[in-house]
């Protein structure tokens, strides 16, 4: 999954300009979007609505 984060530039580019891949960003913004966090009492349940 580390290979997925960064396009592949020029050493310079990569060294000042990192950019993300657009599936990168659409596979986070997906899963924040199926995430639900609920608090009960003093606990904290994850689920993932998928």
């Amino acid at each position: 999954m580390g290979k997925l984060y960064f396009k592949k530039t020029s050493k310079e580019e990569k060294f000042h300009h990192p950019q993300p891949k657009k599936e990168t960003i659409e596979f986070l913004l997906n899963y924040s979007k199926a995430l639900s966090v609920i608090d009960y009492k003093q606990m904290k349940f994850e689920t993932l609505l998928n």
